[in-house]
């Protein structure tokens, strides 16, 4: 049952029909990204994962990593597989052609991205890390440091890591104490702790370029004094051949719940008189542009959701499909399988028309990454990231909420096989638990959602969203189809509710904070929920249309409509529970102090 086949055509149709895929070939940059480019592309993609990675998703769930004396040692498979994907070219497929990647969008990279994940995502987070820090080395770091490093990085010849929090900080990045000192010849020696580092240390590549956030001697107190370092763990000669060991070291690996084949480090810096590191930028900005690698986690950790979804949504159904149980409650027949009994039949529909909303949401918002760096109008760049900043904790945080229930889910259909480790149920949701945690909590995305996009600009990209969610919601009404009608007033009824505590929190955030950031999760599964049935509702329109030409799959669109309305029926309604919730904000806690825990 471990088996995994990417949705390839489900892939194509959310990048087509919803996220403007095959409008990307007209902007500059982007002219080689043809249909005809990404049906080669996703199908070596798909083979690729299907045939390389996802055997070694059991095995390495249960070797794990293992740190030695040399350093960390992966699993059996690992460093082959590593060095297939990176002959393939797999890791620089969006990043730029000068420093040796394909320059393609990332609606088409992301739909990669999602088959390596759901076949094997211990495995892609070691280069989810690199696209991280390339991005991050693109925008800051020097010409001279591009030189050296990027070529490298983006072809996946040395991978790159984060380094963000120590044992006494968490989240709160103002705490970190890691230093570093000036040197004469114009690097920095580095020292400290950092945790939770994945890929810190492993046997891959000949080489991990970290980044490392630390404190200059004079920088100023909080998260206004720290600044981004590139740390290698082999210094690099003059002609890029590979140098001294650098005083950066694993001292331990942590012990997990799951993505046990992921090596999470805790980094020891400066253990024997510092490590060389090397400003990136400015002094004092380094958490400025550390969330130029946290956007692109982010949205990639999302993905992580939705393409654990989609692997457990596959192997509940080939078990259903299999095994044998009751009898079917409709007909009387003896002995059907699971998929005939009408419970396993609403869970099961559960999983797909969540795993489908968050993956549309997700690629529509990699679409507008794609046009705020592609698009030739300085103000249409704009509004592109605008709107895909605001999407961002919408796709990070209900992309992972999503990926634990639906793993749960596909628990639940196994039944007490489920629990058992070796029909690999459970794996996928012990591999989800860390990804509502890791690159910012859900209470961390519903924050940003509500203090940092929506009222940044007092709204106003918030409307841009209602006003399409809006317009969407109309089409469907005035479909001739009452399938479509029942979405539009359901859509329609969602949105009330979003826009209603929308405005609540609007007129309460400042005088009743606590409230507000009491309600901000519930605002955020509210975002979520209305978003989804967006686009399950698009998606519904563009199906109708095919079903109204004749042309394609007629069953595939029959079943999109079909999901379309099982998200309505099931999910939307509960976007009025949710802003009801918002609007309750922490009332009931009023006047209580900390005796009523």
């Amino acid at each position: 049952m471990s088996d995994y086949r990417a949705p390839v055509k489900d892939m194509r149709f959310v990048m087509d029909e919803l996220a403007g895929f095959k409008e990307l070939s007209q902007i500059v940059g982007y002219e080689e990204a043809t249909p005809d480019l990404a049906d080669a592309i996703l199908d070596e993609a798909a083979k690729f994962s299907g045939e390389v990675l996802a055997p070694l998703n059991r095995i390495g769930d249960q070797e794990g990593c293992k740190l030695t004396a040399g350093g960390v040692t992966t699993p059996t498979g690992w460093k082959e597989a590593y060095k297939a994907f990176r002959n393939a070219g797999w890791n620089g497929i969006a990043s730029p052609t000068e420093f040796g990647g394909q320059g393609l969008p990332d609606t088409l990279a992301i739909a990669v991205k999602e088959m390596v994940c759901s076949a094997n995502l211990s495995f892609s987070l070691g280069p989810l890390l690199t696209t991280g820090a390339v991005e991050a080395l693109l925008t800051c770091a020097s010409d001279e440091l591009k030189a050296i490093y990027l070529e490298k990085m983006v072809t996946g010849k040395w991978t790159g890591t984060m380094n963000l929090t120590e044992p006494q900080a968490g989240s709160d990045l103002a705490l970190i104490r890691s230093r570093a000192e000036p040197q004469a010849d114009g690097s920095y020696r580095v020292f400290g702790q950092k945790i939770f580092i994945t890929y810190g240390d492993h046997d891959m590549t000949d080489n991990i370029v970290h980044l490392v956030l630390a404190r200059l001697p004079d920088a100023p107190a909080g998260v206004k004094g720290i600044s981004m370092f590139l740390v290698p763990k082999f210094l690099v000669n003059a002609d890029g051949s590979l140098g001294a060991r650098n005083d950066a070291h694993c001292v331990s690996i942590e012990h997990k719940l799951g993505i046990h084949a992921s090596p999470t480090c805790v980094m020891s810096y400066g253990d024997n008189g510092g490590a060389v590191g090397y400003l990136l930028g400015e002094p004092n900005r380094g958490l400025e542009y550390m969330f130029i690698m946290m956007n692109e986690a982010r949205l990639g950790v999302g993905l992580q959701g939705i393409a654990l979804g989609e692997r457990a949504y596959q192997q509940a159904l080939g078990y259903a499909r299999e095994c044998k149980q009751g009898r079917d409650a409709i007909t009387g027949e003896a002995l059907v399988t699971l998929d005939k009994h009408p419970d396993i039949r609403r869970m099961l529909m559960l999983m797909k028309c969540r795993v489908e909303a968050c993956r549309a949401v997700t690629y529509y918002t990699s679409g507008l990454l794609d046009r705020a760096h592609g698009l030739p109008d300085a103000e249409a760049r704009k509004n592109a990231l605008y709107l895909a900043e605001f999407m961002i904790p919408i796709v990070k945080g209900g992309g992972t909420e999503m990926g634990i229930d639906v793993t749960s889910l596909g628990i639940q259909i196994y039944g007490g096989m489920g629990f058992i480790e070796e029909t690999g149920a459970a794996q996928h949701w012990r591999d989800s638990r860390i990804t509502t945690i890791y690159e910012g909590t859900t209470g961390i995305q519903a924050n940003d959602l509500l203090f940092r996009k929506l009222m940044r600009d007092q709204g106003a990209t918030a409307r841009i969203v209602f006003g399409e969610v809006h317009a969407t919601a109309k089409a469907l009404l005035a479909s001739s189809r009452p399938e479509l009608q029942a979405i539009g007033l359901r859509l329609g009824a969602s949105l009330q509710a979003w826009t209603g505590a929308t405005e609540w929190l609007a007129a309460n955030a400042k005088s009743g904070l606590s409230g507000a950031l009491t309600a901000a999760v519930p605002y955020l599964h509210l975002a979520v929920t209305v978003c989804g049935g967006w686009f399950m509702g698009k998606a519904a329109l563009a199906a109708a249309g095919y079903l109204e030409t004749g042309e394609g799959d007629q069953a595939f669109y029959r079943a999109k409509i079909a999901t379309a309305r099982f998200y309505a029926d099931q999910l939307l309604p509960q976007a009025a529970a949710f802003a009801e919730t918002v609007k309750a904000g922490d009332a009931a806690l009023a006047g209580m102090g900390d005796e009523v825990f």
